[in-house]
Order: structure tokens, then sequence, then C-alpha cells
């Protein structure tokens, strides 16, 4: 049975203080995309005394080994429950790898999501989100996904309807990277920050009003990865040429999505992205809800 990893953009981030662990106190708006990735999960009986996970991939940007982090959330399932049985994972990769989409994250969930069902455990979301922080802090959101308020470390979870959806949204990823680490550090050091107005995004999505969804996006971290980046910048200038209603850099980059409002405009300024940045992923999807 398949799972889907469904990719996930940030309409609004801010970061609000910083923990004595060193975890950053964030409110972001979470949006999930139209753009997933397949994970299937196996249940095999054991041919060993050791439970094993193995797990397979079909890009050579992402490890198949225990560094996987769909791997360690099996791990963590296994520890978890004493599940004793082998567990396969094959993972079909259509989310940019390190991207700022939380292809990995959103992995890891579906992962938790399959042995979930495979082993018939019968835990509710909230549950899985409970477990999966200790993965990381996109991973309870990737559990469910939709139109959320993030808050926390990214933990904490509130719904907004109604969920946004059928919205034409463009991504453009440039080769070059940004390391989140790195970000981050470049952003603590910074002074004078422009913060979004994250309750006007809230109202907006509420409202179902697209204006002030186009004119509250924002991310703190933006024009830090563009002081590293400055191709990030100038994708998003482009696609603002090319008839974008609205740009933002998801998470700490590097991707910038571009909010259109029609599936031609986007198209059209697909064409325009791939013909002007070189090694550039493209990728023309919606915004996206389950429920």
């Amino acid at each position: 049975m398949v799972n889907y990893a469904y990719a996930k953009i940030n309409l609004a981030l801010d970061i609000i203080g910083q923990r004595e662990d060193g975890y950053h106190l964030v409110r972001m708006i979470m949006q999930t995309l139209d753009l997933h990735d397949d994970v299937y999960v196996e249940r095999i009986e054991p041919k060993g005394e050791e439970q094993t996970i193995t797990i397979q991939t079909d890009s050579d940007l992402v490890s198949d080994d225990k560094h996987n982090l769909g791997w360690k959330a099996a791990k963590l399932m296994v520890d978890e429950f004493g599940i004793t049985d082998d567990i396969h994972i094959r993972i079909v990769k259509r989310i940019p790898v390190a991207a700022g989409l939380a292809g990995g994250s959103s992995d890891a969930a579906a992962v938790m999501r399959g042995i979930n069902a495979e082993f018939n455990l019968g835990l509710s979301d909230e549950k899985l989100q409970e477990l999966g922080v200790r993965l990381g802090a996109d991973v309870p959101y990737c559990i469910k996904g939709g139109t959320m308020l993030s808050e926390g470390i990214g933990e904490i979870l509130t719904e907004i309807r109604p969920a946004l959806k059928d919205i034409y949204c463009l991504l453009a990823k440039p080769k070059e990277g940004a390391s989140t680490k790195e970000v981050y550090q470049r952003y603590d050091s910074l002074d004078h920050h422009v913060h979004p107005d994250v309750d006007a995004m809230i109202k907006a999505i509420e409202g179902q009003n697209i204006k002030g969804i186009i004119n509250n996006l924002g991310n703190v971290l933006e024009d830090v990865t563009i002081s590293m980046l400055p191709v990030v910048g100038d994708i998003k200038m482009k696609m603002l040429e090319s008839g974008a209603e609205g740009t933002l850099m998801s998470g700490s980059g590097p991707t910038v999505f571009g909010i259109f409002s029609s599936k031609e405009k986007m198209q059209q300024a697909a064409a325009v992205i791939n013909r002007n940045f070189a090694d550039t992923e493209v990728i023309s999807t919606v915004l996206f809800s389950k429920s």
C-alpha cells in the first residue's frame, strides 16, 4: 500500500525566541502542496534473530541507510512498540531534496503512518505527532498536513479553517543549496529583522482573502538566505516579472514559490524560469488539503 508524503511551504515564517537548548521558537503558517513522494512500507517475516529495517530510494541524493529520516522513523516505531517483524521501505522521490519543502520529514511521517496501518497499531494522528517530534520539528505537521499554525519549535499545531486548496503554485529550487544550520546562525548574528504579520495571514486565510494572503506572505529567514545565495532573490524577481501575484522563499530555502491566478500564467512563468536559470528544478503544482 502506498503512503503519500506531501511537500509543504511556509506562507509565513517568524522566529519569536530561542530555547536554552538552541532550538528556535517559531510562528509559522504551514501549507500542503499537491506534490508528493510515494512511500511503501512492507512487513516481512523475520529471517534472522535480529529485527531488520531496510530502505531504498530512487534518488542518488538520498541515503539508503540509517541516516535516512524514514529509516529513523521506522526504528522509532520498532523500539516504541516492540515490533519483531522485519520492515522494508521503498521511497519514490518527487519532492526536491534539501529544498525547504519538508521532503525528509514528510517521508518520515508517511513511514510512521504506514507502519501504524501495516501492524494494526491503531494509533491516532495525535499520538503519531507526539512521537514524530522526536525525529524533527516538521514531522508532527507532516503527519496530518493541511493549513496550520505551527508554534513552539514546530510541534504545537492549530488547524486553520477553511483550509486553502486549488491555488496555483510554482516552485523553483536552484542547484545551489543553503545550510539550514548556517542560515539560523547568521540570523542569530543579525539585528533589525522584518517580521511577518502572522495574525493577519491567519485572518486572510479564514476569510479566503487571496489578496490578503498575497500581501502577508513573509519569511524572516528570506533576507538571510538571499545574502548567502543571491539567486534566490533573482528567482523571486523573475517570477514577479512573469506574472506571479506574490513570491516567497520556503523554510530556510533555497526553494522559491510563486502564487498565480491561473494555470496558464503559472506555466508561462515556469518556461521563463527554466530559460533563465540553468539547473533549477521547476515544478507546477497547487495548494492542497485532504479535508
